[in-house]
């Protein structure tokens, strides 16, 4: 399957060359192998079966705008598109009543498509709830963002999610070698491109199908006319590519070699190369939220008890940059990026619930002492629920040497607090605590 066949009598002369390209059919598009195989839901959907109501994930210029149009194409929908930049709850409302009358004349479903739908609040999205539930409009919506952190729960739980993947480069080589052929103004002008200009495109479109065809009919735009035509060069295609404001792409390897020094700079207390490259990917254009969560789970995992503000001055962060926005955030981003870069660490609660969760799945069925069952009803009571169990603020202390694990997991520890920073009071105080438990560890350690 090829993307972007031309349909250049449709859209128009004048429409940009990713518009005059846009598949009018499923044959005509490549990409989403998953969702369009043989087994794929969006191939189902084409052939007839019932059309949810579906969150559509992924970069832009990966077709999720063009897949919704040609679901739309079917003789028994109808299609509204709405933008959450340009629109509110009186356009969304406007959209449902629209609905109901082509349902109540024609008999006919309506899906509303809502490009960026992450940026509706969470009022706009409400407004959908309603209409989404009943049936009354089969909602898509678009978004280039984490739909578990950008859409309100009730909104998803109603909906699909279709996670679209950036189109390779043997897709955008495709796209760019029929647009070449088939584009009618291309063809007119005797456009042809260099091998470096054609590949520089295609690596530096970062997986954009849109970027890549504007970025080369801006470069035909700019390479002036000879005998032969014109003879696109790699430096006026990195011109139209604009390549140094995408040096750091953050749909592609860059992306995740930065963020992966950062966390890992973090992690070593190396407060300044941790600053470094996260204004690299500031500088880039990176997601302030993208980085605040990442220093969220950061806090979590690799400092964890050693310092436990961490994680509460980490949330705290990613609540504010969501609020303020650039480019004030960079000052909150910077002063929680130092902080846990310069805080004591310690990953022993990250490998307590990981050995935790291993034990759970190896054990799944070991029933739950009666002793810690709560007997609500009088035949609990009855089968010994709660019997002989010590409430701990009766004892001294506040606490009895009692283990509330299962018997057959009795003497196991996952948490193995370190002696750094907070988790040193903690570990003193659980040998304190549990002292038969730390006996027997110390004769196993030997």
């Amino acid at each position: 399957m090829e993307l972007f066949a031309a349909n250049n009598d449709k859209a128009g002369i004048f429409a940009p060359l990713a518009e005059r390209m846009r598949p009018k059919s499923l044959q005509d598009f490549t990409g989403q192998e998953d969702l369009l195989g043989d087994k794929g839901i969006l191939r189902q959907i084409f052939q007839g079966g019932m059309i949810p109501s579906m969150i559509f994930w992924g970069e832009p210029g990966c077709g999720k705008t063009t897949l919704a149009r040609l679901i739309a194409k079917r003789e028994d929908v109808a299609l509204k598109e709405l933008s959450a930049v340009e629109s509110g709850v009186k356009e969304l409302r406007s959209a449902i009543d629209y609905a109901q009358k082509v349902w109540q004349s024609k008999s006919k479903k309506t899906i509303i498509f809502i490009d960026e739908i992450h940026r509706y609040s969470k009022s706009q999205q409400d407004a959908l709830l309603k209409a989404v539930e009943t049936g009354a409009i089969i909602l898509i919506g678009a978004t280039t963002e984490n739909p578990s952190f950008e859409v309100i729960p009730p909104l998803l739980s109603r909906a699909r999610v279709l996670k679209f993947h950036p189109l390779t480069a043997e897709h955008l080589r495709g796209i760019l070698e029929r647009a070449l052929a088939e584009d009618k103004i291309l063809r007119d002008s005797g456009v042809i491109l260099s091998e470096e200009a054609r590949e520089s495109l295609i690596k530096y479109s970062g997986g954009d199908a849109r970027i890549m065809l504007n970025a080369l009919e801006l470069a035909a735009d700019l390479t002036p006319a000879g005998e032969n035509g014109k003879t696109v060069a790699v430096e006026t295609a990195l011109q139209a590519l604009q390549q140094k404001t995408i040096a750091y792409d953050k749909k592609g390897d860059y992306h995740y070699d930065a963020a992966s020094a950062f966390i890992k700079s973090m992690r070593a207390s190396d407060p300044d190369a941790a600053l470094y490259y996260m204004a690299r990917m500031l500088v880039g254009g990176e997601d302030v939220k993208f980085i605040a969560r990442r220093m969220v789970i950061l806090a979590a995992e690799d400092i964890g008890n050693a310092n436990p503000t961490a994680l509460i001055l980490a949330n705290t962060c990613f609540q504010a940059v969501h609020t303020i926005g650039m480019p004030e955030a960079r000052i909150i981003l910077g002063q929680t990026c130092a902080y846990l870069a310069s805080s004591p660490k310690s990953n022993a609660s990250y490998q307590a619930i990981e050995a935790a969760l291993a034990e759970a799945r190896a054990n799944p069925d070991i029933p739950v002492p009666l002793r810690l069952r709560n007997p609500v009803t009088g035949y609990m009571k009855a089968w010994n629920y709660g019997k002989e169990y010590k409430y701990p603020h009766s004892y001294p202390g506040h606490f009895i040497e009692e283990e509330m694990l299962p018997e057959e997991l009795m003497g196991k520890i996952y948490y193995h607090p370190t002696e750094i920073g907070s988790e040193k009071a903690i570990k003193e105080r659980l040998e304190q605590w549990w002292s038969k438990r730390s006996q027997n560890k110390k004769s196993e350690d030997k």
